[in-house]
């Protein structure tokens, strides 16, 4: 990361003062650049004896309603109380004059986010089995949550919500081909666009959505630790966290599924369409298949995944306009991530697997 880029991140002075001024002086003073993900940037703090995490947009122009980071504070402090685990939001700020944009500070969690490999404790296929359980069993926490009683009943507009998916991410697209033209069309995308749009399912349930759920968005507590790092007794991994939830509303909870599913891998399926950012390790023994996670969903939450084609389409679809708009903030020098160049090709490769799950190529 550049020095410059690093810059426009964080005033680490300004940052220090407000610290000061809400959570009062500390005599240890660290911060460090999280660079793992690829939408929100995210900051890890040290303050005193206290280990934070702070998020803030990335600098630069963003696509309208992208990277709201106090919504994502707005959702996880009403969660706090309920089944959904989630690290404790601290602090919220609107004010740009301290780092430049909107953040919010949080609790870190002890843990292990699964995002390339397996960490040594999942050789056990029996953990393997019990890690793809709990991950779809926090799915369907989420989408169980009773959003008006905790409060979160004007959170979204449920009615209609999948309508609005494939319009605004079609407005995301033509976001990013405004800059992105110039380089290549992808032309593939427009045809899977003009086919959502004809299939989309007018009507469906009701629920607290995540928008963007897949394994390196939570974190597991190994067997015998619990979310701070501490020993217990407990002999089998737990989730403990899940995080970034700026695209979380209210909406249509097949939509999370078919997302969750586009991350997850069988053993035997086509090489991915973006490797660098696609994990493999779940085609292990002991993890569950696509087929048991829509299993154990249907269970969990008596509901129905309907329409299962249009809707692992439609997150297909969505990955590869993310894609699209990380390739216009690379050509336009607002990002440093190595992945956003890459998406040049990738994004091509992405609407194609869009479109073989259109034409039963790729099945569940």
């Amino acid at each position: 990361m550049s020095e410059d880029y690093y810059d426009r991140l964080v005033d680490e002075e300004a940052l220090a003062a407000y610290l000061e001024a809400h959570l009062g002086p500390a005599d240890a003073y660290d911060v460090e650049h999280h660079q793992q993900g690829f939408s929100n940037e995210t900051l890890f703090v040290t303050w005193g004896e206290r280990d934070l995490v702070l998020r803030r947009p990335p600098p630069g122009e963003t696509a309208e309603t992208a990277h709201d980071v106090l919504r994502e504070y707005e959702v996880t402090d009403t969660l706090v109380d309920t089944d959904v685990p989630v690290p404790e939001p601290l602090l919220a700020c609107d004010d740009g004059d301290v780092i430049g944009s909107d953040f919010y500070v949080m609790e870190r969690l002890e843990g292990d986010v699964l995002r390339w490999s397996e960490p040594d404790w999942l050789e056990d296929p029996a953990r393997r089995e019990r890690v793809g359980e709990a991950f779809v069993d926090g799915l369907a926490a989420i989408h169980g949550v009773d959003h008006e009683a905790v409060g979160l009943g004007e959170f979204g507009r449920p009615a209609g919500y999948t309508r609005r998916q494939v319009d605004r991410w079609g407005k995301q697209l033509a976001w990013a081909f405004e800059r992105t033209a110039d380089e290549r069309e992808v032309p593939t995308l427009d045809e899977v666009g003009a086919w959502l749009d004809e299939h989309c399912p007018e009507e469906h349930p009701r629920a607290l959505v995540h928008g963007d759920y897949k394994l390196d968005n939570v974190m597991f507590a190994p067997p015998g630790t619990d979310r701070t790092g501490a020993e217990t007794e407990r002999d089998r991994p737990e989730l403990v966290g899940v995080f970034d939830w700026e695209m979380s509303t209210l909406g249509d909870p097949r939509a999370d599924l078919g997302w969750t599913l586009a991350y997850w891998r069988d053993p035997g399926d086509p090489d991915p369409a973006v490797p660098e950012l696609t994990p493999t390790f779940m085609e292990a023994e002991g993890y569950p298949t696509r087929r048991d996670l829509v299993d154990r969903w249907e269970a969990e939450t008596g509901l129905a995944f309907e329409h299962e084609r249009f809707y692992r389409t439609l997150a297909v679809y969505k990955l590869a306009a993310l894609g699209e708009m990380f390739f216009r903030r690379h050509l336009e020098g607002n990002a440093d991530n190595p992945m956003y160049p890459l998406m040049e090709e990738r994004v091509p490769a992405m609407a194609e697997r869009a479109e073989r799950i259109v034409d039963g190529g790729e099945p569940l």
